[in-house]
């Protein structure tokens, strides 16, 4: 029953978030379900040293952890926020948590990201 409630949930993250460029997809890896950009199929990650609705990621943090930014007038919208980087742009966040890229990923369903420096966990469904 709680997994079915969990895949409704991402079920409704997905589809309402359309018209926001921000189209998520559950990917199966490995390492198991993960979330992921709908348009490259790479997969999300959080970092365990953010606060909830603050990204603790930048300057050579961000170039290997590229953040997953919104384009300029998105809305949050279902289960994914946005958070406003210290640098103006926006970026996306699912339960305040902000959402990277892991750089050393490079094709749909690659996990290599996940648990480096027991700070960066792959987002799972």
């Amino acid at each position: 029953m709680k997994l079915q409630i969990t895949t409704a949930a991402l079920a409704l993250v997905m589809t309402a978030s359309v018209a926001t460029a921000a189209d998520l997809i559950a990917v199966n890896t490995p390492s198991g379900q993960v979330v992921a950009a709908a348009d490259t199929g790479l997969t999300l990650y959080t970092f365990r040293k953010d606060s909830r609705d603050t990204s603790n990621c930048y300057n050579s943090c961000a170039q290997s952890w590229p953040p997953f930014l919104a384009e300029a007038g998105a809305t949050a919208q279902g289960g994914l926020d946005l958070i406003e980087r210290r640098d103006g742009t926006q970026q996306w966040a699912m339960g305040g948590k902000p959402l990277y890229f892991w750089a050393g990923d490079e094709a749909r369903g690659d996990v290599t990201g996940d648990g480096v420096g027991g700070v960066w966990d792959a987002v799972r469904q």
